[in-house]
């Protein structure tokens, strides 16, 4: 059950992290943001990136393997790798409708398919 509970916490974090660092840039899109000074831009991010530690910290203390949850270190990180491109795939997917997907898109993902088997693999 903590992995379960690691994945959700590793989603919704990385989904906070997405708008963090590329939020701002849909909000330039909308000419909201377009007059704040770079260091707004900045502080405005952070605020929202508080919220994605507030989620990778437990995330990472349940999962990790010395805490009594089911991953190792590396399996973390690249459990973390995976989800983090997936949400962003998704959330860039509905704020930038104009990014299109391409075929090394998707072979990149099946690398990270193998990277998640490999580092599991016994």
């Amino acid at each position: 059950m903590t992995g379960i509970y690691t994945l959700l916490l590793l989603i919704g974090s990385n989904f906070f992290m997405t708008l963090a660092w590329y939020g701002h840039l849909k909000l330039h899109q909308m000419n909201v943001t377009n007059s704040w000074p770079l260091i707004g831009v900045i502080v405005f991010s952070w605020c929202i990136a508080f919220f994605e530690y507030c989620l990778m910290v437990p995330a990472n203390r349940i999962g990790f393997v010395d805490n009594g949850g089911p991953f190792t270190l590396m399996q973390l990180k690249v459990i973390q790798e995976v989800v983090s491109l997936t949400v962003f795939t998704v959330v860039a997917g509905f704020l930038f409708q104009g990014e299109q997907l391409h075929w090394n898109h998707f072979a990149a993902f099946v690398c990270l398919i193998l990277a998640v088997y490999f580092v599991f693999m016994k």
